[in-house]
């Protein structure tokens, strides 16, 4: 089974885990459109993925609602279909203790980070899966399932957007799977405060020896979105090198 012919949003697919997850999807035979603030760095992306034929670049905050509406109609208009989604797209800008958040800064993470990713669910349930079905992957984090010191906050977005997804598979189903992903620390620009200038000391704490690498992050989604895991939703899946099984903490 293959995601031949079908076609997926990415957002948040510049650099990184989206991107990954994109050129897995694009080598199983699936047409993406990607968005990312960055259209410079989008367009590098899409020439990566093997141009328009494969990916298509859409630059905007995934938190804007005609930003996702154009992207949405794109997608269907450039591909003739919309079968998948993954939301990819977070953001962390802080680092600190919890009581220091400012309300600003924590109301724009969850509109981000949560409500953001509602509304891209629904755009594509309106625009196509309604009627056609289709299945959405949502990236969590191992910090909304265990303590993370000095990204709390994030972590507690990312608790929200797993429990969000359980509820949207309910409402969604059976028309629409929905999954979510929850990984450790990976290799990227976005993690590399967790893990830069003591690389060997944090994989150290892993019962795998190693950080997650973007590769990894993105077998998993696959495997979520395709006809494989047709029996399978509403679940939030750990990949995180074993962390878990030490009690262990992010961050």
């Amino acid at each position: 089974m293959s995601l031949e012919n079908r076609t997926a949003i990415v957002t948040g697919a510049s650099r990184g885990i989206g991107l990954a997850i994109a050129q897995r999807l694009v080598a199983d035979g699936a047409r993406v459109v990607i968005t990312g603030r960055n259209q410079d760095a989008l367009d590098e992306a899409v020439k990566t993925l093997g141009g328009r034929k494969h990916a298509l670049a859409i630059a905007g905050n995934a938190a804007d609602g005609a930003h996702r509406g154009s992207t949405v109609a794109a997608a269907v208009a450039t591909y003739g279909s919309l079968d998948l989604l993954v939301n990819n797209t977070g953001i962390n800008p802080i680092y600190g203790d919890l009581l220091d958040i400012e309300a600003g800064v924590a109301a724009k993470m969850v509109d981000t980070n949560v409500l953001a990713t509602i509304s891209w669910v629904k755009a594509c349930r309106d625009a196509w899966m309604g009627n056609h079905g289709g299945a959405v992957v949502n990236v969590s984090s191992l910090a909304g399932l265990a303590p993370s010191p000095g990204i709390g906050w994030y972590g507690a977005t990312k608790a929200m957007l797993s429990r969000v997804t359980a509820e949207l598979a309910l409402e969604l189903s059976p028309e629409i799977r929905i999954n979510a992903v929850a990984p450790a620390v990976v290799k990227t620009k976005f993690a590399g405060a967790l893990y830069e200038g003591r690389e060997e000391e944090v994989a150290g704490t892993y019962p795998l020896a190693r950080l997650g690498l973007p590769e990894d992050v993105a077998s998993l989604v696959w495997f979520l979105l395709s006809d494989e895991a047709s029996w399978i939703t509403g679940q939030t899946i750990t990949i995180d090198g074993g962390l878990t099984l030490k009690g262990g903490m992010v961050g």
